[in-house]
């Protein structure tokens, strides 16, 4: 029974939704068969509250949970602009040796990297922070677009709601796909995303690079995505060659120019599509030439096609969508 006893790390602050979403599921999944059982802990056993300001009782403190199957911690706003309360990092570290399998939902993983779990791993985290993830911890490889990423025995989702669907791929690995489909249609979600796992961010805001040569550059095909930029063309307008652009790139950005090109063409057509536009109208806007060349990158980058993105984000009401757009 240990195998499936599954313990949530709570603290006051914590996204309710972090903990309920992927509780729920769990629950749900035990009307069809599973045997999960669900406890909470706080580091210190008190009540926490939670960011909608509920109080959500515990059953013990941290260091008081027996052998546990899956640790989950959860995340919340204060993870990021506040120093992590060590009283979070000793308890992951007390109850890392007890648990078969360690999760963070969003933020949370700024508490296994702070209690120092993650240093080698692929993670990932809600795409707003995924940047400072990279930047506070140089030894985890953060990887924004992913909805979860497993790497070994630890398992990070991305924000928020994406802890649902790795609870229900927590589900399927326990139990197998068909009670883990029974548990999706019973909660009217998803077995698997559209678009795999890719998460979908807000469109980009294009860091201003320390380089004044690459300012010029970064302005430019902010502001005007659609022109034909090449490394050449780039590389003129900057005054420096094609091979010294690109390794200012590298050093700024980690990317290629042509690759920096794509990702603001790919978010601005996002921007295009979230507000309405067809795929034919977002394919010129953003400088892909024709809806097919934004479908291979779209589908590439993202994994489903721009029609179906915008079906999906452009509005939370069905409607009727053309087929030449659904098509791609």
């Amino acid at each position: 029974m240990t195998d499936h006893r599954v313990a949530f790390l709570v603290f006051d602050g914590v996204k309710m939704l972090d903990v309920s979403g992927p509780a729920e599921v769990f629950a749900e999944a035990n009307t069809f068969g599973a045997q999960y059982a669900l406890c909470y802990a706080s580091p210190s056993g008190e009540p926490v509250r939670t960011s909608i300001g509920t109080r959500l009782a515990v059953d013990s403190p941290a260091a008081e949970l027996g052998d546990i199957g899956t640790l989950v911690v959860a995340g919340g706003d204060l993870l990021v602009t506040e120093p992590i309360p060590g009283s979070l990092t000793d308890a992951v570290r007390q109850l890392r040796p007890r648990a078969n399998r360690l999760v963070s939902i969003c933020t949370g993983s700024f508490i296994l990297a702070a209690a120092s779990v993650l240093s080698g791993r692929r993670v990932t985290t809600h795409w707003r922070h995924a940047q400072l993830l990279a930047r506070a911890y140089p030894d985890i490889r953060v990887e924004p677009d992913s909805l979860f990423i497993e790497d070994g025995d630890v398992i990070t989702s991305a924000g928020i709601s994406a802890g649902i669907d790795l609870a229900l791929s927590l589900v399927e690995h326990d139990y197998g796909a068909d009670l883990a489909r029974d548990v999706a249609r019973h909660l009217v979600m998803f077995m698997q995303r559209p678009g795999g796992q890719s998460q979908f961010s807000a469109p980009l805001k294009v860091r201003v690079p320390r380089s004044p040569t690459l300012r010029v550059i970064t302005d430019l095909v902010a502001a005007q995505p659609a022109l034909k930029h090449s490394t050449d063309s780039l590389a003129d307008l900057a005054g420096v060659s094609p091979r010294h652009l690109t390794r200012l790139f590298t050093a700024e950005f980690g990317t290629t120019p042509i690759k920096f090109v794509e990702t603001v063409r790919l978010d601005h057509a996002k921007a295009l599509l979230d507000s309405g536009h067809s795929v034919a109208e977002t394919a010129q806007a953003a400088g892909f030439g024709s809806a097919e060349t934004l479908r291979r990158t779209f589908v590439a980058r993202f994994g489903v096609p721009p029609g179906h993105y915008r079906a999906r984000f452009a509005t939370t009401h069905p409607g009727p969508r053309s087929q030449e757009d659904l098509a791609i």
